[in-house]
């Protein structure tokens, strides 16, 4: 026989209603997901309330009500350098470089929308550099990348390392302008003195579907300062993550009772790598990272936690759908979707507004400054056709005995040729190719220091210790000529070193070019400590290219193994070893 409840009294009835009435307001509100959307007046809330209990559905503690059942899905890109249209991009395949086409925002725009049609429950991310890495970035000093981020609709940012370029005060606005929430918990405001101010932005973002709430904490690079030029940094204070995460980790997983706690980081592989076998990391599910470019097609499971990184340019997407039944988490399924072109046209509306923001550029952004016989392209550890174009440049314009080109992992292949049969190199790929434009600088250093200065940046690229490794490539060179072995001992990699030629003498004073970094002082250059004489030269990067071009097109810019590797082959794609990891 079913038991029906009978209500004796009006104070039972009363307490029976307003349970019932709260429960409706928080299924109703903040279950169906309403607390995502534009805030309801109190009566539209009452007004919903009362709709629901017009119904005949039991009272609250007489419903078996199941959890729901479905589907959450959630994207990730990062390091799109504002690469706003379709580019080639170079994959590695059958041990061999091919090359097509892929990313553009249209296209990216097209992907977003078609997921979440399909599965409303979906939450996009993007972990940083958004905001530099292209002549229409440069040329507005970011401001036209906005609209075109706030029109694809993403739910959450974190920054980068380059997010800093146009320095602190437009950093600050060009993410306040983002119609999504931002999170950081390791950039805090310098009050000067060493002293640490508030954090610039909130530490965390939650966000619950299906009974599943997903904690979002972020972590940008703490080494901005010394990877990027220092005074895009000032005013800002980093710390290691390590140093608040385990707090954090406790809040989203105690305080706000989190199911599934990401980190969202823009730290390089191997950082992410290094922290998520570190013990503060205990209580995170997965790294969502950023900044090294690395394409993990598999999630790299580490002794905490699981490491992710979804490619540059917006080639590549990464995806996590997480299956959930009654309310709890049953199966995790991770892919890296290449955002091919053809497979996902343009959104018509995200194409007018970027031919709408180009306009006043295009015509200098499309204009060609040169040509190349050869694919150009900076995929590859330790040397790349990018950086011998800018080494060739550098090295006919400046009398000095070694050039340098430091280790940007930035701008993504150019290998299709125009009606001329060769590869059109344009200002706007200029732009890619360097997105600052830097003075050209040139110093005096002694070759002991030269020698200390290849095995720190040897150690950089290739320690044993993943949170050693720094945050770029290999820096390239011409005039000098050096072999070494990757995965030596540190201070011990180099094996040789030539200069014009000869071996390296410790005792001589050599001269050297490179790009000024601003905020260096007089006594660095490209990292290089200790140098002496610097001047500033009349001419910047940009300009030694193009004159370069001008005069030489087309070129024919093939690596000449100025840097050897000993014991590692010179198509090395990764600097990450030792784990479950291909580049391809």
């Amino acid at each position: 026989m079913k038991f029906i409840p009978t209500y004796n009294d009006h104070a039972t009835l009363a307490n029976r209603a307003r349970s019932r009435r709260q429960f409706l307001r928080n299924t109703l509100l903040a279950g169906a997901g309403l607390v995502f959307l534009p805030r309801l007046s109190p009566k539209q809330e009452q007004t919903l309330i009362e709709t629901a209990l017009a119904d005949n559905t039991p009272p609250p503690d007489d419903l078996n009500m199941p959890l729901r059942d479905g589907v959450i899905t959630l994207l990730q890109t990062t390091d799109v350098h504002c690469q706003i249209h379709p580019h080639d991009e170079m994959f590695w395949e059958n041990n061999q470089p091919v090359f097509r086409k892929a990313g553009g925002y249209a296209h990216l725009a097209t992907f977003f929308e078609k997921v979440r049609k399909s599965n409303p429950n979906t939450f996009i991310v993007d972990t940083g550099d958004m905001f530099q890495g292209s002549a229409l970035s440069a040329k507005t000093t970011g401001k036209a990348i906005g609209p075109i981020l706030n029109a694809l609709g993403y739910d959450l940012y974190l920054p980068g390392n380059w997010e800093v370029v146009y320095y602190k005060k437009a950093m600050q606005q060009l993410l306040g302008g983002l119609d999504a929430p931002k999170v950081c918990a390791n950039m805090y405001h310098d009050l000067g003195n060493g002293q640490r101010g508030e954090l610039i932005f909130p530490p965390y973002y939650t966000w619950s579907r299906l009974g599943v709430k997903i904690g979002f904490l972020g972590y940008t690079d703490p080494l901005v300062p010394l990877r990027q030029s220092p005074n895009y940094s000032k005013g800002i204070l980093y710390t290691k993550p390590e140093e608040n995460l385990a707090y954090y980790v406790k809040v989203l997983r105690e305080q706000e009772q989190c199911d599934l706690v990401i980190i969202l980081a823009h730290l390089g592989l191997s950082q992410q790598l290094a922290l998520a076998n570190l013990p503060e990391c205990e209580g995170v599910d997965y790294i969502f990272g950023g900044d090294t470019h690395e394409r993990v097609r598999q999630p790299i499971v580490c002794k905490y936690a699981k490491v992710v990184e979804p490619g540059a340019f917006g080639s590549f997407v990464g995806r996590l759908d997480l299956e959930v039944k009654q309310g709890k988490i049953v199966r995790h399924r991770y892919q890296l979707i290449e955002i091919n072109p053809k497979r996902y046209p343009a959104n018509a509306h995200v194409a007018r507004l970027i031919e709408q923001l180009e306009a006043p550029y295009r015509e200098q952004i499309n204009k060609v400054i040169g040509y190349s016989k050869v694919p150009l392209y900076r995929y590859f550890v330790i040397e790349n056709t990018i950086d011998t174009l800018i080494l060739d440049a550098l090295s006919w314009k400046v009398s000095t005995d070694i050039v340098l080109s430091n280790g940007f992992r930035f701008c993504p292949p150019r290998v299709t040729p125009d009606a001329s049969g060769n590869i059109p190199i344009t200002e706007g790929y200029l732009y890619d190719m360097l997105p600052v434009d830097a003075t050209v600088r040139t110093a005096k250093v002694r070759g002991s220091v030269l020698l200390k200065w290849l095995e720190k940046e040897l150690n950089n690229v290739f320690a044993k210790e993943a949170d050693k490794r720094f945050g770029g490539w290999l820096v390239k060179f011409r005039g000098m000529e050096v072999t070494f072995y990757a995965y030596g001992e540190m201070g011990q990699r180099v094996k040789s070193v030539k200069v014009g030629g000869r071996p390296l003498d410790p005792e001589k004073i050599y001269t050297v070019a490179a790009c000024e970094r601003d905020g260096d002082p007089e006594t660095v250059l490209c990292r290089i400590p200790e140098v002496f004489d610097g001047k500033n030269m009349p001419y910047t990067m940009h300009a030694v290219l193009r004159e370069y071009l001008a005069q030489h097109s087309p070129v024919s810019p093939i690596p000449r193994g100025d840097a050897k590797a000993l014991d590692a082959p010179p198509t090395l794609l990764t600097q990450v070893s030792g784990v479950d990891y291909a580049f391809y």
